[in-house]
């Protein structure tokens, strides 16, 4: 049988991505057919920074645009060439010339310099496809959904919507496997029944009617936060939904931050991300590590299996 195809868009050239799919290419080689979205012209001159050569099968996918690589630098033009190498990959997988998406990191200040609109790639996508995308980030040990993302810690209570939370659970469920998933509640000790909070009976409301629907017991809280991720309650779950950005993803990037990706779920094409940013303050100095961009590559490649395993009608 021969190897997926795999669109990887690049990133942030002024970060770490190019050197990590240099650096990894040879292994990533091994497990499917990478084609990077990225000119020779701008390629060789990361490459030249790095000092190190092109490897003969690194097939590109030509995106336009020439400038100076900049280490370590915010740039609008950076910025707005991570955005066309990131289309270049999307429009290929839904061409169906690629099986799925994995891209390297973006800064998004070099992205508002170039003037685009969006906070990031989850962004990008609801708005591409209109589509209720699901930023769920992780590693086989736990992963963690979230139900909010990039917005002001203020804006969270008042974003967590009865109608709004069910569909994300509903969604989910359709998009993991079927495993118990453990939902945090907002507040201290998961609001002390109302004392500390009444958002929890939001949530209390939206896991009932959701497993109704679904017709068992998939979602289970709300969990109090601080104890969530303690390790009698990480042996009794694998899947976790946070309410807000750093309350999931403090402690996964505590415990498995070299390890972790992201993905996309709910979208018609199978999206998987480094779980990293642009490193700028080592970018070009050959110490960036490939950890999660390999398992990265390798949950796109579980999520393309179990896609060709779904019978078709």
């Amino acid at each position: 049988m021969s190897q997926p195809t795999i669109a990887v868009s690049v990133g942030d050239v002024n970060g770490v991505g190019v050197e990590i799919a240099l650096k990894a290419h040879e292994e990533i080689a091994e497990i499917c057919h990478p084609v990077y979205c990225i000119n020779k012209n701008i390629l060789q001159k990361a490459s030249a920074l790095l000092h190190v050569s092109i490897p003969d099968d690194f097939t590109l996918y030509e995106v336009a645009g020439d400038f100076a690589v900049q280490p370590g630098k915010v740039d609008a033009k950076s910025g707005l060439y991570a955005y066309d190498s990131f289309m270049a990959a999307v429009h290929l997988c839904e061409e169906k010339k690629t099986k799925a998406v994995v891209t390297l990191p973006i800064h998004k200040e070099a992205w508002m310099q170039a003037g685009l609109e969006y906070k990031g790639h989850t962004d990008l996508l609801r708005k591409h496809f209109d589509k209720e995308a699901i930023m769920m980030l992780g590693c086989h040990k736990m992963y963690v959904a979230l139900f909010t993302e990039h917005i002001p810690l203020k804006d969270v209570a008042k974003n967590i919507k009865y109608k709004k939370l069910k569909q994300f659970f509903l969604d989910m469920h359709n998009a993991i496997p079927k495993a118990p998933v453990a939902v945090l509640g907002l507040n201290p000790h998961a609001g002390d029944n109302g004392v500390l909070g009444h958002e929890e009976l939001i949530i209390t409301k939206a896991i009932k009617s959701a497993n109704k629907k679904i017709g068992f017991e998939r979602f289970v809280g709300p969990i109090v936060p601080d104890v969530a991720f303690a390790p009698y309650c990480r042996n009794n779950y694998n899947y976790f939904v946070a309410m807000y950005h750093d309350q999931g993803l403090a402690p996964l990037k505590a415990l498995y931050f070299d390890e972790s990706v992201n993905i996309s779920l709910n979208l018609p094409i199978i999206r998987t991300s480094v779980d990293h940013g642009t490193a700028f303050d080592i970018a070009y100095k050959n110490e960036a590590k490939t950890l999660s961009y390999i398992n990265a590559v390798q949950a796109a490649l579980e999520f393309i299996k179990a896609e060709e395993s779904i019978p078709s009608n």
